[in-house]
């Protein structure tokens, strides 16, 4: 009778455990490998960036992180297979401004909804960019451009990744704010770009700030100015572009990692911790500081702010510019 007794007072415990554990996430993330869905190519920045940090975050979590390039359809079709991805937790996404503010706002009929798809999880950072000239362009810095803009309005030309990147919302950006009219060339990544600024066929580039370093210290291309709000401390002799007249002009890329919509609370919450905890190492800064990135951390409720209004910010520019996806 003892015997029986202890088993229903066990039996009654288990069962209360059970009901007290969330629904759908009482093994995560032991059950298998969780995927990482990087929309972007292989060896971008933004790949970059989502390897230093899940490598970190595998560590953390106990369990091994793959991560998965999908790649096409202006960083679409990644975002997309994780909206449409189970939302149980082994299936994370990196999301950025080009993923979830600009590139469905170009779009008729999107894919995905950048706001209602998804469950906001963690804020990595922000990238600024840096606005980039060939040494032949007769301009040191922004206002000279400016004026020289202003001077041939629709002759000088400007490089991005693709309609719609965060580089070409960059120079829409610019040409708004500083009232000039410029002409925007889209190129299929930034490779080619690159050579064409250094040989003179192009005057400007929208560029990342890493992979530009070495070729601006060597003369190859003259940093005109970052886009952030302050100055990056990869280029500290450079000034914004808010501080090279143009007030308030502020333009970049944050990070940040995405669940399908309805994942698990307990599961948000722990990633969101274990990602703060991630970046805030001191290796893993060090790597982020060499790719641009300014770690900036927060809550999933203060991501999910940021996702609307960058959507709302950028949308109100893509119109304005008459900007679309061909």
């Amino acid at each position: 009778m003892m015997r029986i007794a202890l088993a229903l007072v066990i039996g009654v415990f288990a069962a209360g455990a059970a009901l007290a554990q969330p629904a759908g996430d009482s093994r995560w993330p032991l059950e298998r490998p969780i995927r990482l869905i990087v929309p972007f190519q292989p060896g971008s920045s933004s790949d970059v960036i989502a390897r230093i940090v899940s490598q970190r975050l595998s560590e953390r979590l106990g369990q091994q992180i793959v991560v998965d390039n999908r790649v096409g359809a202006s960083a679409t079709l990644g975002s997309e297979a994780v909206a449409r991805a189970d939302p149980d937790g082994y299936t994370l996404g990196l999301a950025n401004t080009t993923t979830h503010a600009s590139a469905t706002a170009m779009q008729a009929k999107p894919a995905y909804d950048p706001v209602k798809d998804f469950t906001p999880v963690a804020l990595i950072g922000s990238s600024p960019l840096v606005i980039l000239a060939t040494p032949k362009l007769p301009a040191n810095n922004i206002q000279e451009l400016l004026a020289l803009a202003k001077a041939k309005p629709g002759t000088l030309n400007y490089a991005s990744a693709g309609p719609g990147s965060i580089a070409h919302l960059t120079g829409a950006l610019l040409e708004k704010m500083g009232n000039v009219r410029m002409v925007h060339v889209p190129y299929r990544g930034t490779a080619q770009s690159v050579v064409d600024l250094m040989e003179g066929r192009i005057e400007l580039l929208m560029g990342t700030i890493a992979p530009s370093l070495a070729h601006v210290r060597e003369g190859k291309m003259r940093a005109l100015a970052t886009t952030g709000t302050k100055r990056n401390a990869q280029l500290p002799d450079v000034p914004t572009v808010a501080e090279s007249g143009l007030a308030g002009y502020e333009a970049g890329l944050w990070t940040a990692f995405v669940l399908p919509a309805r994942a698990p609370a307990a599961i948000v919450e722990r990633i969101n911790r274990e990602v703060i905890a991630a970046v805030n190492a001191p290796e893993t800064r060090a790597a982020l500081d060499k790719q641009g990135v300014v770690v900036e951390t927060g809550t999933p409720e203060e991501l999910g702010v940021l996702i609307r209004n960058d959507v709302a910010r950028w949308s109100a520019i893509i119109r304005e510019a008459g900007i679309s996806a061909k």
